[in-house]
């Protein structure tokens, strides 16, 4: 798309100039990928704005060989230098060097690619976040099901592990497609009510294909600012959700917000940290949000007694109650 593809420049175009230097990471995609990418960078600044000269580094690698950004640990960019650097997809596990990146696009579909990462110093999450998870989540939305399909068991589990109340309000949080709706609705049965809230208007689009809202309320809403009262949920479901928020602690502070004293939340992934990490091609690192102790910290900050955390192949689950 054509389109998207200039919206990500432009914006990178603004945020960046005339900040060097800058590393650019490029997440997938070929060895032409980054080339593509900085040229389209670069076009993006008119020629009496150009501070600086944008570079594609391509097939770099550092002196520990098997990890792919490790060059980024060593690389200096000259004063007046953007280097855009190409991680080609399915080449192994990412290095330290994406922590030292100031910007991280994922192109494994070269034909839209989202901003992944922007250091908060060029600019506030509150400028790209919500856009981004939504370019990234729309194109995606109608196959999910069909691709992720066998995880529905895994998530009424997951519900049950909550301990649910029946009569309950229950909230999904990031519900995408709606898997763990009809396992909610059935844990609160008739007298209870489930709300499906998720920020990517394709996602709820394709829970309503699936007759998801007919167990359940779907709302369009931003994980970080709930439509809703204070304390009024009895359970809050949030798959997938914490670690794809640029605040985390402020996220599960929001979720505390919408929960009633002795309210359980499920942070759940039908898939373990390490496996999935090792999906996408990165390795774990001790600054993981859903780390056990960092998560803990954070839940405590924000007001819930961690109660239960599991972290294996199969699955990541962690239950809290709200103090």
């Amino acid at each position: 798309m054509p389109e998207r593809i200039a919206e990500v420049t432009a914006f990178l175009a603004e945020v960046l100039a005339p900040r060097a230097p800058l590393t650019v990471i490029v997440d997938g995609g070929d060895h032409g990928a980054a080339a593509r990418f900085a040229s389209r960078l670069a076009a993006a600044f008119p020629p009496s704005a150009r501070a600086w000269n944008v570079d594609a580094v391509m097939g770099l690698s550092g002196p520990s060989g098997g990890v792919l950004d490790s060059a980024l640990n060593v690389l200096e960019p000259a004063a007046d230098r953007v280097i855009v650097y190409l991680r080609a997809s399915g080449r192994g596990p990412a290095g330290e060097g994406e922590r030292r990146a100031q910007v991280v696009i994922d192109a494994h579909d070269p034909q839209w690619p989202v901003i992944r990462h922007v250091h908060p110093r060029l600019a506030d999450p509150e400028s790209w976040h919500l856009s981004e998870s939504r370019a990234f989540f729309a194109p995606r939305a109608a196959g999910w099901d069909e691709k992720f399909g066998d995880d529905l068991p895994a998530y009424a589990q997951a519900v049950e592990s909550a301990l649910p109340t029946r009569g309950d309000l229950a909230l999904d949080v990031g519900c995408g497609t709606g898997r763990a709706l009809p396992a909610l609705a059935e844990a609160v049965g008739p007298t209870g009510r489930v709300i499906g809230l998720d920020c990517t208007p394709a996602m709820l689009a394709e829970a309503r294909a699936k007759g998801r809202d007919r167990v359940s309320t779907l709302i369009q809403a931003d994980a970080r600012r709930l439509p809703l009262p204070n304390e009024v949920a009895g359970l809050v479901f949030a798959a997938g959700l914490v670690h794809h928020l640029p605040d985390p602690g402020a996220g599960l502070a929001e979720l505390a917000r919408v929960t009633r004293p002795g309210g359980r939340l499920v942070l759940f992934h039908p898939t373990g940290r390490a496996a999935l990490a090792a999906r996408h091609g990165h390795k774990l690192t001790p600054s993981d949000i859903l780390n056990e102790e960092n998560l803990t910290r954070a839940l405590a900050a924000a007001g819930w007694l961690p109660a239960r955390y599991e972290d294996e192949d199969g699955h990541f689950l962690a239950v809290a109650v709200r103090d």
